[in-house]
């Protein structure tokens, strides 16, 4: 009987076309359940299949603040995360659940939002 061997799955491998790391990016958005650290390794997946160093000078950061911050085992900054998706060619968008009733929420009048200020 032979041997089978494995190798790691590695899905910045498979990552090519800006569709492909977009499409990627949107399905971990979906299942991240509000998991930042989830959303970070996933771009670090996609700036991996594009090239660390690149993205990282992209993004005016270090390759190694870039690895800490993508690594997944903490949550970046937010402006950390725009300068990332930017620098990959990617956009981030909003988009209303379907099927959802439409709430609204009453807006603070500007009086009040005034005196909060002060």
């Amino acid at each position: 009987m032979s041997k089978t061997t494995t190798t790691r799955y590695d899905v910045a491998e498979h990552l090519r076309t800006p569709e492909e790391m977009a499409a990627y990016l949107e399905a971990c958005l979906e299942e991240a359940n509000g998991d930042a650290a989830f959303i970070a390794k996933a771009l670090g997946d996609i700036a991996r299949a594009k090239g660390m160093a690149q993205v990282a000078k992209d993004a005016g950061l270090s390759r190694e603040s870039l690895y800490k911050a993508l690594s997944g085992e903490r949550s970046p900054d937010f402006d950390t995360i725009l300068k990332v998706v930017g620098a990959l060619g990617l956009k981030l968008h909003a988009e209303a659940p379907r099927g959802q009733p439409r709430t609204s929420t009453p807006r603070p009048s500007s009086r009040t939002t005034k005196r909060r200020a002060a």
